[in-house]
C-alpha cells in the first residue's frame, strides 16, 4: 500500500513508488473491438509527434469489467497505467488509425524531490 514518504527530518513529502510518473489512463468507446485497444495501446507505446504524444512504457492494461476480462464489441472502457516523462495529450479518436477510442487522463503521479513537507 502506498503512503507519503518521510523526507528530510521526517517531514512527509509528495512520493509514489511508482517510478518517476505514471499516469493511469482511460480509453472509452462503446463497444470497443480488440484490433481498436491495440492500435490505441500500440499509439501510446510508440508515440507519434515529440512533445505532443511521447513514446511511453506501458505498465499495466485493465478492463473495466465486473470479471475484468476484456470482451472484443462489449467492453466500453479500459484503463491503462503508462510510465515515462513525455507528453501524453488526452484526445478523441486516439490510436494509430481512426479507433474512435476516447483518451483521458485519470491519474498522474510524478516524483518529486527532494522529499519536502
Amino acid at each position: 500500500m502506498a503512503g507519503q514518504a518521510q523526507g528530510n527530518g521526517g517531514k512527509a513529502g509528495t512520493s509514489n513508488g511508482l517510478g518517476g510518473r505514471t499516469r493511469i489512463l482511460n480509453l472509452a468507446k462503446t463497444n470497443m473491438t480488440e484490433a481498436e485497444l491495440k492500435a490505441a495501446l500500440q499509439y501510446l507505446s510508440a508515440g507519434d509527434v515529440a512533445g505532443t504524444n511521447d513514446a511511453h512504457t506501458i505498465a499495466g492494461v485493465a478492463p473495466l469489467t465486473e470479471s475484468g476480462v476484456f470482451t472484443s464489441g462489449t467492453t466500453d472502457n479500459v484503463q491503462v497505467a503508462i510510465q515515462g516523462t513525455g507528453v501524453a495529450t488526452a484526445a478523441s479518436n486516439f490510436g494509430t488509425g481512426s479507433t474512435g477510442i476516447t483518451m483521458s487522463v485519470l491519474a498522474d503521479f510524478i516524483e518529486v524531490y527532494p522529499h519536502t513537507a
